[in-house]
């Protein structure tokens, strides 16, 4: 590894407004009410400890790899070229901390260009498994493992493998071969610098004992915040299935045997009445007969996130009124926490749903569950409590007339976390609508968060007490 000198340089942007500038340059053309675009500021060539960058001029972007385990965190610049008469904001011998993406302007006369540098370390992943086309793995990153789950019916001797890797990778065995999965099975994956072997386990089961259950006809079609919890799940609860809202109403998936089913369900600015829950869950409406089917027969559900108005669907509450104080931010723009996160439990403390996770905060019991600098979208489902507005003037008048039982609470003392009592055949609902009860951050490595795992051991515990585990 090259010798690098350790310093740390701010590259300083000038305080104007970013303008969007069209692929085809910053020419003399293009004029606006306060300034001229006097010339082109396109970025050519950049380079990071000679490492060369990929430049992407449409998307403003410039990606620079390096080997794994690279040290990214005093990279000097070696190459930095730009059009002609422009300048760039950083210059060959400067040295910045790339373990971020770090900005670089490129300006000509009163033009400038903002590019996003980041540096990526090589990676050798797969990032999709299916056999047969149909069955689709479940990849866990951490273990590199992936777990297939296919009927009892199919010949698991000879099965058709379709991988997809990271960007140029190569996997042996390759996609399109026939392979015998009734042992495990190893899968190496290479990428210049990088090895990865995963190991492919197939398991057949006919009736699971519990599903996440989603919009989508897949779990790999899921939107980010779904799918990182239908994973989860997949990966953690022994003969867990996704199936979709399609699937049960057409009564493709055998629930003989089934005895709770999940449903986290996100939608980016949030949702804040049933119509449109209604207008944003269709499939879920048409399923309505089946889900309260399996439920009225003893089944339970564990409802998450916005999936908390589903219950009025089932029959559960007693007023048939949705979370009264219900809103939601976007993934991508999600507001950065600015400390921990968490929801209070005072007098429930000793409830399953908290075992092992709850811990004193502010005087109070409560549950952590994210850490400072998490990106949070904040989606709320929850019930305001209070004669201002919102229907229930006390705790009491909640309980009464909706007939939920709280569990958690916010810290304005709305209702966060809640269930209904057990049906006349067992069946059960638990609900969690917090705001900080999330799964995915956009942008941001969880994998130290302190705190982020009490959501998957809540969600864990919630499974096994509606399971009668």
């Amino acid at each position: 590894m090259k010798t690098k000198t350790m310093i740390n340089k701010l590259f300083l942007l000038s305080g104007l407004f970013v303008t969007a500038v069209a692929f085809g340059g910053c020419s003399d053309d293009n004029t606006s009410d306060n300034f001229r675009l006097d010339g082109d500021c396109w970025l050519t060539d950049l380079a990071l400890d000679e490492y060369e960058g990929t430049i992407d001029n449409e998307a403003m972007t410039v990606t620079v790899g390096v080997p794994v385990g690279y040290d990214t965190k005093a990279m000097e610049v070696t190459d930095v070229k730009v059009s002609e008469g422009a300048m760039a904001s950083m210059k060959v011998g400067d040295v910045a901390d790339f373990s971020f993406a770090q900005t670089l302007q490129v300006t000509n006369g009163n033009a400038f260009l903002e590019y996003t540098v980041n540096v990526k370390h090589d990676e050798a992943r797969i990032t999709e498994f299916r056999l047969n086309d149909s069955y689709i793995g479940v990849i866990n990153e951490d273990a590199h493992t992936i777990l297939v789950r296919v009927p009892t019916a199919v010949d698991i001797t000879s099965m058709m493998a379709s991988i997809t890797t990271s960007e140029g990778a190569e996997v042996t065995p390759a996609s399109g071969q026939a392979i015998d999965f009734s042992q495990p099975v190893e899968f190496t994956v290479v990428y210049n610098s990088a090895t990865t072997v995963y190991t492919v386990t197939v398991e057949q089961s006919d009736s699971p004992s519990a599903v996440y259950v989603g919009l989508a006809s897949s779990i790999d079609q899921l939107n980010a915040e779904e799918k990182e919890a239908a994973t989860w799940m997949l990966q953690n609860v022994s003969n867990s299935q996704y199936v979709s809202f399609e699937d049960v109403r057409a009564s493709r998936v055998d629930l003989n045997e089934c005895k709770v089913m999940w449903w986290h369900f996100h939608v980016d600015n949030g949702l804040d009445n049933m119509d449109k829950f209604d207008a944003a869950a269709p499939d879920a409406i048409s399923a309505v007969v089946k889900m309260k089917e399996f439920y009225d027969n003893g089944g339970s559900l564990l409802l998450t996130r916005y999936a908390t108005y589903y219950a009025v669907k089932m029959g559960a509450t007693k007023d048939g009124s949705n979370p009264n104080n219900c809103w939601g931010q976007v993934e991508e723009t999600g507001e950065i926490t600015g400390g921990p996160w968490s929801f209070f439990v005072d007098g429930h403390e000793d409830h399953p749903l908290y075992q092992g996770v709850v811990e004193t905060i502010d005087g109070k019991q409560g549950v952590y569950t994210c850490d400072t600098g998490y990106r949070i979208t904040n989606s709320t489902a929850q019930w305001h409590i209070g004669s201002d507005w919102g229907g229930y003037s006390t705790l009491e008048d909640w309980q009464t007339n909706h007939g939920g039982i709280d569990l958690g609470y916010g810290s304005d003392g709305a209702v966060v976390a809640w269930e209904y009592p057990a049906n006349a055949a067992g069946g059960r609902i638990l609900c969690i609508g917090s705001g900080a009860y999330d799964w995915y951050s956009y942008g941001v490595d969880v994998s130290n968060d302190q705190y982020h795992g009490n959501v998957a051991a809540m969600t864990l515990n919630a499974i096994n007490y509606l399971s009668g585990e």
